[in-house]
């Protein structure tokens, strides 16, 4: 079983290295042995199906899509008809190219709040060589 340290799981997560001890300090993320601290690999994914659940839980709407990415618009660039988005959503930048109408009519701006939801047909994963 993989395990990681209490600053990569955070990271992980898109918390700080203080809300995973809070985390594990209240039982809800346990820890191995080993020293620094260790938290399971399977225990780190429930938790983040746990966060990602209750961020649902918090959305107004329902979607098919289950890939949403809640964050701040960091850049908006508008070229006649089209227009770049970015959203900064943690630790992921999610670019979206859409209509400048679209865009006017969300009324986008670098600061605004706004959530990316992804529908693919392919997704890939990649893990680390080793």
């Amino acid at each position: 079983m993989q395990t990681f340290r209490i600053s990569r799981a955070a990271q992980l997560l898109g918390v700080s290295d203080d809300t995973v001890r809070r985390w594990i300090d209240q039982g809800l993320l346990p820890t191995t042995d080993a020293v620094p601290a260790e938290i399971p690999g399977d225990a780190l994914a429930a938790r983040a199906v746990q966060l990602a659940e209750e961020a649902q839980e918090s959305n107004h709407a329902l979607s098919s899509a289950r890939n949403r990415f809640v964050g701040i618009v960091t850049r908006v660039q508008i070229d006649g008809v089209m227009a770049q988005v970015d959203l900064q959503s943690g630790p992921h930048r999610v670019v979206s190219l859409m209509s400048a109408e679209a865009a006017r009519e969300l009324n986008l701006e670098v600061g605004s709040l706004a959530a990316a939801s992804v529908k693919a047909t392919q997704v890939v994963v990649e893990v680390p060589k080793g």
